[in-house]
C-alpha cells in the first residue's frame, strides 16, 4: 500500500464537554480545532464565562504541521502540574491545530501536585477521546498561466492527475489555481514545467 508523509491529524469539530471528578474537585474538559493563535483567547473566555466559579482554566494548544508551535498554561496551578500534562495528551493523540482546555472547580480537598497532574491529564485525555479526530492532507497550491489554445492540454492533465481547481480565469490569457497534495508537488511541477507554453508558480 502507498504510504504518504503529507497527512496530519486534527479535530473535525469541538468536542462535547466532559466531566471528571477527583476528591470533590470537578474538571471540565474541552477540545477545539483552531486555525491560529487568535482563536484561543475567545474560546478560553467562553469557558471562563460558563464556569465563573472555576479557579483555574488550564490549557495547551498546538499549531502547525512540519514545525509546530505550542503553548501550555497552568493558569495559577503549581508549575507544570496542568498545562504540560494537557499538552502531553495532544502529543499522545498525535494531533495538531488544536486547543485542549480543562476548567477546575475546587472541591475543598487539596490534590497535591501528583494528583493535579493525573487529574488534568485525565481531563484532557477524556476530552480528546470524546472528539472526532480526522486525517487531513497537506495541500500546496500552484497557479498555471497559459494561452487559451493550451486549454485542452491543461485540463487533460488536471483530469488525469485528479487535481482540484481552486479558481480559474478563462480569457485569451488563462489562469488556473490548482491544489496538489504535498507528496505530489514535485511531480506535478515537473509535468507542467516541461510544457514550455505553460508557466507554473507556487501560490504563497
Amino acid at each position: 500500500m502507498e504510504t504518504h508523509s503529507d497527512t496530519y491529524k486534527t479535530l473535525s469539530k469541538p468536542s462535547e464537554e466532559i466531566l471528571f471528578k477527583e476528591k470533590k474537585s470537578k474538571f471540565y474538559g474541552y477540545a477545539f480545532p483552531i486555525q491560529s493563535e487568535d482563536d484561543v483567547k475567545p474560546l478560553l473566555e467562553e469557558i471562563k464565562k460558563r464556569y465563573h466559579t472555576a479557579g483555574h482554566v488550564c490549557y495547551a494548544w498546538q499549531l502547525g504541521i512540519e514545525n509546530p508551535n505550542y503553548r501550555a498554561n497552568d493558569d495559577g496551578e503549581p508549575n507544570n502540574s496542568a498545562g504540560m500534562p494537557i499538552y502531553g495528551q495532544i502529543q499522545s493523540f498525535e494531533i495538531t491545530n488544536v486547543l485542549v482546555a480543562v476548567a477546575r472547580i475546587y472541591g475543598g480537598t487539596k490534590l497535591g501536585v501528583g494528583g493535579l497532574i493525573s487529574a488534568y491529564k485525565t481531563g484532557a485525555q477524556m476530552a480528546l477521546e470524546n472528539a472526532k479526530i480526522i486525517e487531513k492532507i497537506i495541500q500546496i497550491q500552484f497557479a498555471l498561466f497559459f494561452e487559451y489554445a493550451d486549454m485542452d492540454k491543461v485540463m487533460r492533465i488536471i483530469k488525469q492527475e485528479q487535481l482540484s481547481i481552486v479558481s480559474q480565469k478563462m480569457e485569451l490569457d488563462c489562469k488556473i489555481v490548482i491544489s496538489v497534495r504535498k507528496d505530489d508537488e514535485e511531480k506535478i511541477h515537473s509535468i507542467f514545467s516541461d510544457m514550455h507554453t505553460i508557466k507554473i508558480k507556487p501560490v504563497s
